[in-house]
């Protein structure tokens, strides 16, 4: 960790780097350090001579695409909804990171439609499979087919930006039904071959479907094998973990880095623990939005964050 990042791991810098992202949250990087803002105080934010330097990018998460059950009678609509807030920002990201379940039963109407409903955004758009995505008979072909090219294995790869080193894991190829989510050896072992390139000072952003933090045991919300891949990524002074699968947005810091789980666009699901299952939670229609909207972090324009905030997607 060099002298800038430790001095920055006090109080007011972790705060300052522990911006969260919910669905269509966006992100800014500055000083290495990830930090988020809702759309909605984007949206009002103005470009001027101290605008942050840097980039932006957004994740969205859990569109399931396809889903119409009472949790959520039409995801293409909360999707759709999601997207015009995008279009909406004055100051645009450079891209869109999607940590999975992209459609809900693998057919390809339902990945060809998620498609044309984010391409409204008008940004490129880097993918990671969730285990609604690789239920197809190939197991997944039908996902590697539209989104895997130039990636190797079940989809991995990475891709640098703006001096930042960003890492696509997948953990969802190995699911077993109420199983925990698994890197595997082949995984791990290109993992380590592709940080091993890259200076300790780099940011590194991983992203991934399944948290690569045990969130809950019993309910399968976590990684069993991520220990290895978390070694890898200690040695560099900045590192943001996102991902989707949980419907909720948790965080977790350890030492350099800070896990993010993020909201659906498609349906929440119960805090853990307090259901007997996961699985779509029904709410009343008047708090649906309030629980599929963004939730987080500091402003787009300024020094850096300067709040957290909640914003239903409505």
């Amino acid at each position: 960790m060099n002298e800038h990042t430790r001095d920055r791991m006090d109080r007011r810098g972790l705060l300052q780097c522990m911006g969260w992202v919910g669905t269509g949250a966006l992100f800014t990087m500055t000083a290495g350090c990830a930090a988020s803002t809702s759309l909605d105080r984007a949206l009002a934010a103005q470009t001027s001579p101290r605008a942050t330097t840097g980039f932006s990018f957004l994740q969205i998460s859990d569109t399931h695409i396809g889903f119409n059950r009472p949790a959520n009678p039409d995801a293409r609509a909360t999707c759709r909804q999601a997207v015009d807030m995008i279009k909406g920002l004055t100051v645009k990201p450079d891209f869109i990171l999607h940590t999975g379940d992209i459609s809900h039963l693998s057919k390809d109407v339902e990945f060809a439609d998620a498609d044309d409903i984010l391409s409204e955004a008008g940004l490129p758009i880097f993918h990671v499979p969730g285990e609604h995505d690789m239920l197809d008979e190939g197991g997944g072909q039908a996902y590697l087919a539209r989104y895997g090219r130039g990636t190797l294995g079940a989809g991995w790869y990475s891709f640098d930006h703006g001096g930042v080193h960003f890492v696509a894991l997948i953990n969802v190829a190995d699911l077993r039904p109420g199983g925990m989510g698994k890197l595997g050896i082949e995984q791990l072992a290109w993992l380590r071959d592709d940080l091993g390139g890259q200076s300790d000072s780099t940011p590194i952003v991983v992203f991934a479907h399944i948290p690569l933090w045990t969130v809950y045991a019993d309910w399968g919300w976590g990684t069993d094998d991520s220990a290895e891949a978390l070694t890898l990524l200690r040695r560099f002074g900045s590192v943001t973990v996102l991902n989707g699968h949980i419907h909720q947005v948790l965080q977790k810091t350890e030492g350099n880095i800070r896990f993010h789980s993020a909201l659906s666009t498609a349906y929440p699901q119960p805090a853990p623990g307090t259901a007997p299952s996961p699985g779509p939670l029904v709410v009343p229609a008047g708090r649906l939005h309030a629980l599929l909207g963004i939730r987080t972090a500091s402003v787009v324009s300024g020094d850096g964050p300067i709040a957290l905030l909640d914003t239903p997607l409505s």
